[in-house]
């Protein structure tokens, strides 16, 4: 029996994951997301995406222009897709089978938990790095462990242990970046021109704003998994909390990176600079900052194993109709634990270059998908849909959503001669640019514009009425735990 929270009674373990929450275990207040999205982008991992226009050759000042509006805008993307939650009380990408079909979302979601296993692995490696460098105890490979129990532990107890561990997180970390910020002020030389606005590079402030977009991009595909369990009525709310908050912790985070990467010039390095950055406040603040900002990693490596979780329950589901259950939880966030501390250990040393390609291949890859889901919800069907039928094979969503499909596969297309990913591709268009990546301009337009076209023949007026007719039936299943 349900406890009313979607917690498993007597060990507060939850038992949901990519089924509907029913509307008498909504619970929760849209203001704790606020804090969840803050702490997400306050750790090094963020840090390190300040840098990429400084490393490139960009100025400071221009460096922070790009930070600011690539995760402004980033970040629009990404609240819209945390609103969708309270509204649908489904995890994110389960919501991409009405635009791309039971089978069909399969698409979308091996490129999903491909980006959860990459993150993780970075986080892991970051958050074992700073860890033993804060406590001068064991190797980096030990920690790695560490970080992953306790993020497994995390992830398993699930929703309100995420929520809660992320808001009184939140409060020690401000602290730090308090302090850092402070430190990075008054005891840092900028180099000449650093603030002159002639100093101007088109593809370092372009690759600088793709990648902040990118980033913030990234977080959608798992968004509304933390907004879920929210009354329908936090809808609104949640845009706003998940907006500022993300958008706050990641210009403020960005920044600090920016300014850090400049100062130090070629002799840059994510983990021993931020130390000897911190340790010009005060002794031994060096290894306070780094140990509460592994402690942010360790909550990101958290949410990624929850998110990566549903993504590939969700996959399984599409193969083969399966129960979503407890068991079928720690099975799955057991494989995604397993994958992100194989492969930590073998990351590669050139961590800051893997890292820039990583995050540009993630912002293409998401960019059709955010176009088509976003376009789908707000514009098409306006947020009504048969949620039990998303749970059917042969539902009226199909198994294979072919405008959701053209859409995503055309809008990739087409924005491949605009690709600058470092060393993996640069595209005709962007090499004539000398570097220049503005895809993210291109494949969100097309795809958004072209699954509009495809779907004027949807009849919302009759999926709208399914799902009145389906609603009292869906709440009873739910509360069961017996969805079809």
């Amino acid at each position: 029996m349900n406890t009313g929270t979607g917690q498993a009674q007597g060990r507060g373990l939850e038992v949901r994951s990519i089924d509907y929450v029913p509307l008498n275990e909504r619970h929760g207040k849209v203001s704790h997301i606020g804090p969840l999205w803050f702490m997400s982008n306050a750790q090094i991992a963020t840090l390190a995406v300040g840098l990429i226009s400084i490393t490139t050759g960009g100025n400071l000042i221009w460096s922070l222009i790009a930070i600011a509006l690539g995760t402004l805008l980033g970040t629009l993307f990404m609240a819209a897709h945390s609103s969708q939650g309270p509204q649908l009380g489904l995890p994110q990408m389960i919501q991409s089978r009405p635009q791309f079909g039971y089978i069909g979302a399969l698409l979308v979601w091996l490129f999903a938990y491909l980006q959860y296993a990459g993150f993780n692995i970075f986080n892991t490696v970051l958050a074992g790095q700073a860890l033993s460098a804060s406590v001068h105890v064991g190797s980096g490979a030990l920690w790695f462990w560490v970080v992953t129990i306790i993020a497994v532990v995390v992830a398993l107890f699930g929703y309100d242990l995420i929520h809660g561990f992320e808001r009184y997180l939140t409060y020690l970390t401000i602290a730090m970046l308090a302090l850092l910020t402070v430190a990075v002020l008054t005891h840092l030389s900028m180099p000449a021109g650093a603030y002159n606005m002639g100093h101007f590079h088109l593809v370092p402030f372009l690759g600088q704003l793709g990648v902040a977009a990118g980033y913030q991009i990234s977080w959608a595909i798992y968004v509304s998994d933390y907004s879920r369990y929210l009354p329908p009525t936090s809808a609104r709310g949640t845009f706003r909390w998940t907006f500022w908050g993300s958008a706050l912790g990641g210009i403020w985070v960005m920044f600090l990176g920016a300014f850090i990467a400049a100062a130090a010039g070629k002799n840059f390095d994510t983990i021993s600079s931020i130390e000897a950055t911190a340790g010009k406040l005060f002794p031994g603040f060096g290894s306070i900052a780094l140990f509460i900002a592994a402690l942010g990693l360790v909550s990101v490596t958290a949410l990624n194993m929850y998110g990566g979780s549903l993504t590939l329950i969700s996959s399984i589901d599409s193969v083969r109709q399966i129960r979503p259950t407890l068991r079928l939880r720690v099975t799955t966030i057991a494989i995604t634990a397993a994958i992100s501390l194989v492969f930590a250990n073998l990351a590669s040393a050139d961590f800051l270059a893997s890292f820039n390609d990583f995050l540009l291949l993630v912002l293409y890859f998401f960019i059709p998908w955010t176009a088509v889901n976003l376009t789908d919800y707000f514009i098409v069907r306006r947020g009504h849909y048969a949620i039990a039928e998303i749970f059917k094979a042969d539902g009226i969503y199909g198994r294979w959503g072919w405008p959701g499909i053209i859409a995503y596969l055309v809008g990739f297309i087409v924005m491949i001669p605009f690709f600058s990913a470092g060393a993996l591709f640069v595209g005709p268009v962007a090499a004539a640019m000398k570097g220049a990546d503005i895809s993210l301009f291109i494949g969100l337009p097309v795809s958004a514009v072209l699954y509009w076209l495809l779907t004027r023949g949807v009849d919302v007026q009759g999926e709208t009425e399914l799902a009145k007719a389906q609603a009292a039936e869906l709440e009873v299943a739910a509360h069961e735990h017996i969805l079809p």
